[in-house]
C-alpha cells in the first residue's frame, strides 16, 4: 500500500526520488519522505499530507548520490511528520523505508527500550532503524541477521552511512522490483517508479535480500546463498503512466477500454473451433472435464468481477461455479478438493489477501489459476497456470479497465470451458461473433459519457443511493456501488432485485435514488415489477438497459439506453456506464478522483 524508491547512482539523487514518489502517489498515501548520504552523512526530510509539503521543506541544493524514498499510507501511528518514513537510528546511521507490517513491533520496541535506545516515532518500522544500527558489520549482513527476529511483512529498503553508494533491500510479503540502469541501480516497490529510467528489471522473491551500487546488484537468501536471477524487460511505456491529456487517470482508463478489450481477446479467439484459446492454463482438456465445481477468490472489484465470473461460467460449461472474498475463504479452514478448480483474481498480482489465500489452496495440494494484470508479480509466479489480461498499467486507485479486462477474460474461460462440456459449435460461433463485436459495443457505451453526465446532477444531491440488478446483474450493481462509494463518497448500497421485499423496501423513498440494470432478457418481466414496487414508493429511478421495452420508459425518471449484446456480455457493457457515472458525480462533487481518501492502489498489508 505504501510505496518506496530507491537509487544509487553517477546522478542526483534527490530529483530521483521525488519523480519517483510522485509515480507512486496512485497507490495512496498520507506521507511522504526522503534520505540521502553523503559525505558519510545521512540527511532526511519527512512531512505529512502532499508530496508537494515535502517538496517545499526541501533545501535548494540536496547533494547525494544514494538515497531512499517513501510514501506512507498510516497503520501505526498518526499521518505526522516524526510518523513519515524513512525512518532513523538515533545516531543517524542507517535510514530505513519499509512497506508492511511488523507484528512484533511492540516486544522489539520494548527491547531496544531497555537497552536505552530513544524512538522518536509512533511507527512499527522505526524498530528497524535501530535493530539495524545495533548490529557491528556490513549492512547486508546486518540485514540476514536482523530479519529472521522479524515476524510479519516487508519491503525494505536502508542506506548505511559507513557505505554511501549502496543500498540494501529485502523482500517478504510486500512487492521489491530492482531496476537495472548504466552505471545506476535502482529499487521500488511499484514498476511505475522505475519506468522513466530503465526498462529492465527483476523481482525479488520473498525471503531474498539484495545488494545495489552502481556497479550492478546481488541477491541472495538470508542464510546467504545466492540466488540467480534472471532479468525481465518492463512491462508498459512511460507514456502508459500518464494522463494523455485527460484530467485524470480514471478518465483516460475509462476512455482506453475499446482499446484495453481489444488487447484482452487479441489471439484468443479460435474461429475454427468456435471457442477460445487460453495459453499458460498448464492444464489438459482432460483435467478440465474433470473439474466438477470452480471456486473463484478476489478482493475488491476483483471479487466482483469473479461473481459476474461465475454467473458466466456456470451459465455456459454447466458447472457448480461459486466467488468468494479472499480474505474470508482463508480464515474459514476452509476445504480444498482435488477435483475443484480455484481461480485468484488480482490486478496487481501483489494483493496480499489474495496472495495468503493461493498459498493455502497450494498448500493443502489444490490447482490455482490466476488472472492478473502485472506480468512478473507475485501472484502471476506462484499459480500453477493463468491467463494475463493485458490491461495495461492502471494508475488510479477505482479500478476501471482492469475490472472490464477481468470480465473479459472470465467470458473467454466461459466459453472455452461452455464448448468442451455443453455449448454446441453453433452457438459457439454465436458467442465468438458476439466477442469479436464487443470493441465496438464498448465504444458504443463510451459514445453515451454526455447523456450520462447529463445524469449526475440529480445523483449528487442524495445522502444514498440504491443499485438494483437479478442474477448476473446484481454483481454489477455491487460494482457500480462500490465505484460510486470509492471516488465520490456518496452512500451507495447493492442489492438484488429479488430481495427488495426482503428488507431493503423499508429505505427507499423519495430521497434515495435507484439504480436499477435491466437487461433484456428473460428476466425482464421479473425485474419490471421490481420498478414498479420502487416507483410506488417515489424513489427517482435511473435504468440501464438495453431494451425497448414501453414500461421501462414509463416508468424511468432517467435512462441509460446500453448497445445491445449478447448476454454474456451485459456485465461489460453496464459496468463501463456505471464507471462513468461515478466518475461524473466525483467531478461535480470536486473529490480526489484519482486518490480517494483512505484507500490504496495494491493493497499489499492484511
Amino acid at each position: 500500500m505504501c510505496g518506496i524508491i530507491a537509487y544509487t547512482g553517477s546522478k542526483e539523487a534527490s530529483s530521483i526520488l521525488i519523480d519517483g514518489l510522485h509515480r507512486l502517489e496512485y497507490r495512496g498515501y498520507d506521507s511522504a519522505g526522503i534520505a540521502l548520504v553523503h559525505r558519510k552523512r545521512i540527511r532526511c526530510w519527512k512531512a505529512a499530507g502532499k508530496i508537494s509539503m515535502l517538496e517545499q521543506g526541501l533545501p535548494e541544493t540536496t547533494p547525494g548520490h544514494c538515497g531512499i524514498g517513501h510514501t506512507r499510507w498510516a497503520t501505526h501511528g498518526a499521518p505526522t511528520d516524526a510518523n513519515a518514513h524513512p525512518h532513523t537510528d538515533t545516531d543517524l546511521r542507517i535510514a530505513v523505508a519499509h512497506n508492511g507490517i511488523i507484528e512484533n513491533a511492540d516486544s522489539l520496541r520494548a527491547q531496544l527500550i531497555a537497552q536505552g535506545v530513544t524512538f522518536s516515532s509512533e511507527t512499527d518500522s522505526e524498530v528497524l532503524a535501530h535493530l539495524l544500527a545495533a548490529y557491528d558489520g556490513s549492512l547486508i549482513d546486518a540485514m540476514r541477521t536482523v530479519l529472521p527476529k522479524v515476524q510479519g511483512t516487508y519491503g525494505l529498503a536502508a542506506i548505511d552511512r559507513n557505505a554511501p553508494d549502496t543500498i540494501v533491500v529485502a523482500r517478504l510479503g510486500s512487492p521489491v522490483i530492482l531496476g537495472i540502469g548504466e552505471n545506476e541501480m535502482l529499487a521500488a516497490s511499484d514498476m511505475s517508479a522505475l519506468a522513466r529510467h530503465t526498462q529492465e528489471i527483476v523481482h525479488l522473491d520473498d525471503g531474498e535480500v539484495a545488494e545495489l551500487s552502481p556497479r550492478g546488484f546481488h541477491v541472495t537468501t538470508m542464510d546467504a546463498r545466492p540466488s540467480q536471477k534472471s532479468s525481465t524487460q518492463l512491462s508498459g511505456a512511460l507514456a502508459d503512466y500518464d494522463k494523455g491529456g485527460y484530467a485524470h487517470y480514471l478518465h483516460r482508463e475509462i476512455r482506453d477500454q475499446v482499446e484495453v478489450v481489444q488487447r484482452t481477446l487479441s489471439g484468443r479467439l479460435d474461429l475454427r473451433f468456435s471457442t477460445a484459446h487460453l495459453g499458460g492454463l498448464n492444464l489438459a482438456p482432460r483435467d478440465l472435464l474433470n473439474t466438477r465445481r470452480i471456486k473463484i477468490l478476489g478482493c475488491g472489484s476483483a471479487y466482483y468481477a469473479g461473481m459476474a465470473g461465475a454467473h458466466m461460467i456456470e451459465g455456459l460449461a454447466r458447472l457448480p461455479v461459486s466467488a468468494e472474498p479472499a480474505a474470508e475463504f482463508r480464515y474459514r479452514n476452509p476445504v480444498v478438493e482435488p477435483e475443484t478448480l480455484y481461480i485468484v483474481a488480482s490486478q496487481s498480482g501483489e494483493t496480499f489477501d489474495t496472495l495468503a489465500a493461493l498459498r493455502e489452496i497450494r498448500r493443502k495440494g489444490g490447482f490455482v489459476l490466476g488472472i492478473v494484470n502485472s506480468v512478473g508479480s507475485t501472484i502471476a509466479r506462484e499459480v500453477d497456470g493463468g491467463i494475463y489480461m493485458h490491461a495495461g498499467p492502471e494508475v488510479s486507485v477505482a479500478s476501471t479497465k482492469a475490472y472490464t479486462s477481468m470480465l473479459t477474460v472470465f467470458s473467454l474461460l466461459a466459453l472455452m470451458l461452455g464448448r468442451l462440456r455443453d455449448v454446441s459449435p453453433q452457438r459457439g460461433s454465436t458467442l465468438v461473433a458476439a466477442l469479436q463485436e464487443l470493441p465496438d459495443k464498448v465504444g458504443e457505451t463510451l459514445a453515451l459519457e454526455d447523456s450520462i453526465a447529463a445524469i449526475a446532477p440529480t445523483l449528487i444531491k442524495a445522502h444514498s443511493a440504491f443499485f438494483l440488478g437479478r442474477t448476473a446483474s446484481y454483481p454489477v450493481a455491487l460494482e457500480g456501488a462500490q465505484k460510486l462509494k470509492e471516488i465520490s463518497y456518496i452512500h451507495a448500497e447493492a442489492y438484488p432485485a429479488s430481495e427488495l421485499k426482503h428488507g431493503p423496501l423499508a429505505l427507499i423513498s423519495s430521497t434515495t435514488p435507484c439504480i436499477v440494470l435491466l437487461p433484456d432478457d428473460e428476466l425482464l418481466t421479473k425485474s419490471l415489477t421490481s420498478l414498479e414496487e420502487i416507483r410506488t414508493r417515489g424513489a427517482p429511478i435511473i435504468s440501464l438497459t438495453d431494451s425497448n421495452h414501453p414500461r421501462i420508459h414509463e416508468l424511468s425518471d432517467q435512462l441509460i439506453t446500453l448497445p445491445a449484446v449478447s448476454t454474456l456480455l451485459q456485465p461489460i457493457v453496464a459496468g463501463i456506464a456505471l464507471q462513468l457515472l461515478a466518475y461524473h458525480c466525483a467531478l461535480l462533487l470536486e473529490r480526489d478522483i484519482d486518490q480517494p481518501r483512505n484507500l490504496a492502489k495494491s493493497v499489499t498489508v492484511e
